[in-house]
């Protein structure tokens, strides 16, 4: 696949990184307030074999990936080229992290919160074909966890969107990248993967992921 990944940090290098071991081509795109000299050592050090792009290119970058990933602080969240994601798959692995992104009230009305943050997001580009999924492994659990297919400690990736067709995308990525995709149903379900969710940073087989997320839907009925 053809990857755009907006976002440097610890979650964005590790997940390029992962994504080109395992054959795709990556673009990883800097924040408007990260020195373009900066991003290219980060890049080149961190994920060999992957290109770094200036934030001012992000829009072409988008337009040129089969599946864009979002890896930025939700607090700078709207310095994304939401007019270019217009009908791509676009992965959310953002979460409110509170130290970084100040209290939630800053960053998601409080109309919003019982929908979440990635609905919040979605909202700013509807055409795109959003997708929630990654977000409740920590960097280091992508970078030591992934397995080959069929190993009997796989970690479970939960994947929701309102969209089959990108939740299936989404999914053959997360395999990819060595874990067991489930997917959750619609983007709302993601809600489950969420900062403070039962599955963030909780580490489940994918048999473990589906029970749970069995559990939570009948206790909500």
């Amino acid at each position: 696949m053809r990857i755009a990944l907006f976002g440097a940090g610890k979650i964005g290098t590790v997940l390029a990184r992962r994504a080109v071991d395992a054959g795709h081509e990556v673009r990883v795109v800097g924040s408007p307030r990260q020195d373009p000299l900066t991003l290219g050592l980060i890049v080149g050090s961190m994920v060999p074999g992957a290109t770094a792009v200036g934030s001012d290119a992000g829009a072409d970058v988008a337009a040129w990936a089969d599946v864009v990933l979002l890896a930025v602080p939700l607090s700078r969240s709207a310095d994304l080229p939401y007019a270019a994601f217009e009908g791509r798959v676009v992965v959310d692995l953002m979460n409110h992290w509170e130290p970084v992104d100040g209290p939630i009230e800053s960053v998601l009305p409080a109309a919003d919160h019982a929908a979440g943050t990635s609905a919040h997001v979605a909202g700013r580009s509807p055409g795109a074909r959003w997708v929630r999924t990654l977000n409740h492994l920590g960097y280091h659990d992508v970078e030591e966890a992934a397995r080959p297919a069929g190993a009997p400690d796989r970690l479970a990736v939960g994947v929701a969107s309102d969209d089959a067709g990108a939740r299936t995308v989404a999914a053959e990525l997360v395999d990819s990248l060595g874990f067991d995709p489930v997917e959750l149903g619609p983007l709302a379900a993601g809600r489950l993967l969420d900062a403070g969710g039962p599955v963030f940073g909780t580490l489940l087989t994918a048999a473990g992921l589906r029970a749970l997320a069995r559990a939570e839907a009948e206790a909500a009925a």
